[in-house]
């Protein structure tokens, strides 16, 4: 107990997060993975450095096979960056890169995992039918529209609503608040999906809520990505909150294997209460969300709250990623009517983004409406890594006289993916894209807002990791009475921006050391 007679913030026996320090780093779990890896590492060298002697007499079929390896990339359904990165790296280093493709390519649990997942989605079809009629009066407002929702469903199994209700929160403190309002209203079941959890003032004040809505027989589950455990949480914290009642699990967690599979993360943030309420949105279950606790200056954030029909896609993706492991339980969750609040308007579509599908509809939404606007488009994104086609989209946007506008972060998170992105603002920039950077601090929103009339709030960055490689989410909405206050959000953020300009002080502010490595980092650019 503190002197003013509070609790410490996370102060907690049983949630204590271990030893700190030296001992920690050196016998945690991170220390214990990167020293594995290491092994592995020097194990494969040495065996290489075995053969040496023998390598020129093989140099000529190196030289065949990566080659080969090369057709292979070229021939695959991928993008051209993509592409082109495989085949510098196979043919500067022909065995070491082939065989990394080969390795990347023909991971068995990467197989398992997307064939599980297929399995899922289409028992997943059945719950989440497609009203033609809602599709009617989309046509009837816009064909464009009705065309797009057609491809979210076709394509991602999601459905178009009528009969919801949005509500817009332009601050992580702002949904944090409505959260807390929601939770205590819970009744039956309340599902939790994030990319990160971290103990603090926003997690404890969550928990206390899990702990009696528990002990009143609510089912509680919570998820939360694996990468938690390597930096943010203890391992056997799903053990810790089971004895608690609550049902926990990791996705895919870090262990001391080499594996590709780690690539794809569970980036989705995700709250279901009783399949009548839903939220999402950019903001973790962490204190830097809510502002709580200052990290890179201000944090701008977004979310948004469904009440009605939508909210049963969002039940619907988060029971897709909890059944992997276990036997699927739509119909108990999925088939219970959901009450319609009264005097909604417009449309809501809340759809998942999945890397091992091959589909890309998180990337293709954004294309549509930048190739369907006609006055504005307006975004807010952390990163901006892009590859050809959405570069091309931006660009053309504004080539035709739309009011393409992004703001970004003015300070970042990650210097790299910070200083990738200013390598596209001279050319957005120079094509009649405008471009403003956040003075106070960090924008983690993922926010598109377009022609007073569609806008998408979601966990969706403009960036390879959130575009290709990880498990997503976001809201697409068409005529929702919130959208002007998405747009009031975006111009008020806009007064406390910078505009850049399409030159070398403007882009890079004299950080010559950031914009060397933006330039040299490029290359790997789909990795990152």
């Amino acid at each position: 107990m503190s002197k003013d007679g509070k609790k410490p913030l996370g102060d907690s026996s049983v949630f204590q997060k271990g030893r700190k320090g030296a001992m920690r780093v050196i016998y945690g779990r991170t220390a214990i993975i990167a020293v594995s890896f290491l092994a592995q590492i020097i194990l494969i060298g040495g065996v290489v450095n075995f053969f040496r002697p023998y390598i020129p007499m093989f140099f000529g079929g190196y030289m065949v096979l990566g080659l080969g390896i090369v057709l292979l990339i070229l021939n695959k359904e991928t993008t051209p960056e993509t592409k082109l990165m495989w085949t510098v790296i196979t043919m500067l280093l022909p065995l070491v890169g082939a065989a990394l493709y080969v390795y990347v390519e023909t991971q068995p649990g990467y197989r398992l995992l997307a064939k599980r997942l297929n399995d899922i989605y289409k028992q997943t079809e059945a719950f989440v039918q497609q009203d033609e009629a809602v599709l009617d009066a989309l046509e009837q407002k816009d064909i464009g529209t009705a065309q797009l929702a057609r491809y979210v469903h076709k394509n991602g199994n999601f459905a178009t609503y009528q009969n919801t209700e949005v509500t817009f929160f332009p601050l992580g403190e702002d949904k944090f608040a409505a959260m807390l309002t929601e939770l205590e209203q819970a009744e039956q079941f309340i599902f939790m999906e994030y990319f990160i959890l971290k103990e603090g003032y926003m997690w404890e004040k969550i928990l206390e809520i899990l702990e009696r809505k528990v002990q009143a027989g609510v089912e509680v589950r919570v998820m939360y990505d694996g990468t938690c455990a390597m930096f943010d949480l203890p391992f056997r914290y799903p053990e810790l909150l089971k004895a608690k009642g609550i049902q926990c699990k990791m996705f895919a967690p870090i262990r001391p294997i080499l594996s590709t599979h780690y690539n794809n993360r569970d980036h989705r943030k995700i709250l279901v209460i009783d399949g009548k309420v839903g939220f999402t949105g950019g903001v973790n279950l962490a204190d830097e969300y809510i502002n709580h606790v200052e990290k890179f200056g201000r944090w701008k954030d977004a979310a948004v709250m469904l009440e009605g029909e939508a909210v049963r896609s969002l039940t619907a993706i988060f029971l897709q990623m909890w059944d992997i492991a276990q036997e699927p339980e739509f119909e108990a969750y999925l088939k219970q009517p959901i009450p319609a609040p009264a005097g909604a308007k417009g449309f809501a579509a809340p759809y998942g983004d999945c890397p091992l599908d091959g589909e890309r509809v998180g990337e293709l939404v954004y294309i549509d409406l930048l190739n369907r606007a006609r006055k504005y488009i307006h975004i807010m994104t952390p990163y901006l890594i892009l590859d050809g086609e959405l570069e091309t989209a931006l660009k053309f946007a504004a080539e035709r006289g739309v009011d393409v506008h992004l703001i970004l972060p003015g300070k970042p998170d990650k210097r790299i993916p910070y200083a990738l992105a200013k390598t596209h603002y001279a050319a957005l920039i120079r094509s009649g894209v405008k471009i403003s950077e956040w003075v106070p601090g960090f924008v983690h929103a993922k926010v598109f807002v377009v022609d007073d009339r569609e806008a998408v709030v979601g966990t969706i960055n403009l960036d390879y990791r959130s575009l290709y490689h990880h498990f997503e989410d976001a809201v697409w909405m068409v005529d929702a009475p919130c959208i002007p206050a998405i747009e009031d959000d975006f111009q008020r953020t806009l007064t406390q921006c910078r505009t850049v300009e399409a030159t070398k002080q403007s882009i890079w502010q004299g950080q010559t050391l950031l914009c060397l490595t933006g330039r040299l980092v490029k290359a790997i650019a789909p990795l990152l």
